[in-house]
C-alpha cells in the first residue's frame, strides 16, 4: 500500500476508528449503495451461454467466458455519475464466470502466505498520541439496527469489528466453513489485485464490467435482466428486502452473501453481476466518464472524488446484498459505486478478466 494512501485513509480515521474500537460507529468510507448504488432464461439463451468458449487457470480453477468483444452505450441517464452515455468499442477478453470465491481465496492464501489488508497491524505512528494496545486489525461489519437518525446517517448501520477478516466475515467468531462457495468479502483493491497476477489474470476495467454485465441485451432496461424486478415472481439477484436497514424479509433467500450461481445467468453465461457483493474495477473513479475514450477505455488517470477530493477510490461494480430501492438504486444497469482503496467492508468482493492471447 501507498504510504501517503495509508496515512490519509487512517488520519481520516482517527477519532473514528478508535471509539468504534470501543464499541462505537465505524465510519470508514463505504460504496455508494451504503452511504447514499429476469428475463426468462429460456431454451434460446441457455444455448447461447452453453455456446461461449471457457477457460481454466491452473492456478485459478474457476471457468472464464470468452467474450468476443464489440460496441455497446456505456453508461446510464438515471445517474449522474454514468449520465454521460457514450459508445465504447472492446477487443475480446476472458472473464470469470462468478466472483471469486472463499475457496479460491484460500488457496491463494495458503500457496502465497498473502496477508490481507484487513489483517494487517494498524501502525501506531498513523495514529500519535493512542494507545497501541487498542490498534486491533479489524474491517466493517453490516448491523442490522433500527437508526435513530433516520437514512440520513449511514455510520449507525456499519460498525468497525476487531478480528473481521475475509476469513472471519462477521468477527472472530464466524468462519467461512459451509460458506467456501461464497464469494471473498473484506478485500481491499490491493488484496483483488495481488490475488489477480496471482491467477495471471487482472481486474477488469469498467468498461468491460459493464459490456458483460449487459449480456449483450437490454442495453437500456432498468435491470441488467430487463425491465422488471422480479421475473415471474422470481428474484433475479441477491439484494435487499424489506425495510431497510433493520429489517431484512429475506424473500430471495438470503440475508447477507449467497453461494455464486445462485441466480440465473445473463446471456453471456455470468452470474450475479447485480447484487451479492460489489465487486472492485481497476478504474480510478471520478464522477464523471471521458467520453474521448473510445477503444478499450482504461479510465481516468488519477482518482477524484469531489465528496472526499483527498482520498485515493477506485471503481466498484454491480451493487450488493444491502442494495434496497429505498436507500441504494446502485445494483441497477449502468450503475457506479466507489471505494477508497484501503477500505474493506463485508460485501465487497471482486473477479477476475485476462486478456486474449
Amino acid at each position: 500500500m501507498n504510504t501517503n494512501n495509508t496515512i490519509i485513509w487512517k488520519a481520516s480515521l482517527l477519532g473514528l476508528v478508535i471509539p468504534a474500537l470501543c464499541g462505537l460507529a465505524y465510519t470508514q468510507e463505504l460504496p455508494s449503495c451504503c452511504v447514499e448504488g429476469a428475463v426468462s432464461r429460456g431454451s434460446l439463451l441457455s444455448k447461447q451461454a452453453a455456446s461461449q468458449p471457457t477457460s481454466v487457470i491452473e492456478k485459478d480453477p474457476a471457468k472464464m467466458i470468452l467474450l468476443e468483444g464489440g460496441t455497446f452505450e456505456m453508461g446510464s441517464s438515471r445517474f449522474n455519475d454514468a449520465a454521460a452515455v457514450h459508445r465504447v468499442e472492446l477487443s475480446p477478453y476472458w472473464i470469470d464466470e462468478h466472483e471469486v470465491t472463499n475457496a479460491q481465496f484460500a488457496r491463494f492464501v495458503q500457496e502465497t502466505g498473502y496477508v490481507t489488508v484487513a489483517e494487517r497491524p494498524l501502525d501506531p505512528n498513523d495514529f500519535p498520541g493512542v494507545d497501541p494496545a487498542i490498534l486491533v486489525p479489524g474491517s466493517a461489519v453490516f448491523q442490522a439496527v433500527n437508526p435513530v437518525g433516520g437514512l440520513q446517517d449511514h455510520t449507525a448501520w456499519w460498525q468497525y469489528v476487531a478480528g473481521a477478516s475475509w476469513q472471519h466475515p462477521e468477527g472472530p467468531q464466524s468462519t467461512i466453513v459451509g460458506r467456501e462457495n461464497h464469494p471473498v468479502v473484506h478485500v481491499a483493491y490491493e488484496d483483488a489485485a495481488a490475488y489477480a497476477q496471482w491467477a495471471g489474470k487482472r481486474l477488469p476495467t469498467e468498461a468491460e464490467w459493464e459490456y458483460a454485465a449487459k449480456g449483450g441485451e437490454h442495453t437500456s432496461a432498468e435491470f441488467y435482466w430487463g425491465s422488471d424486478l422480479k421475473h415471474n415472481g422470481v428474484w433475479q439477484a441477491n439484494i435487499f428486502q424489506g425495510k431497510f436497514p433493520e429489517g431484512n424479509s429475506k424473500e430471495d433467500g438470503y440475508e447477507t452473501t449467497a453461494p455464486v450461481k445462485s441466480f440465473p445467468a445473463n446471456a453471456y453465461g455470468l452470474y450475479d453481476l447485480s447484487g451479492n457483493v460489489w465487486e472492485w474495477c481497476a478504474d480510478f473513479y471520478q464522477p464523471s466518464y471521458d467520453v474521448a475514450q473510445t477503444n478499450n477505455p482504461k479510465g481516468p488517470s488519477l482518482s477524484y472524488d469531489p465528496q472526499e477530493p483527498d482520498a485515493v477510490k477506485r471503481v466498484q461494480r454491480g451493487g450488493s446484498f444491502l442494495c434496497s430501492d429505498q436507500y441504494c438504486e446502485r445494483y441497477k444497469a449502468g450503475a457506479r459505486g466507489k471505494g477508497e482503496i484501503s477500505s474493506t467492508t463485508n460485501h465487497v468482493g471482486f473477479r477476475c478478466v485476462k486478456d486474449v492471447k
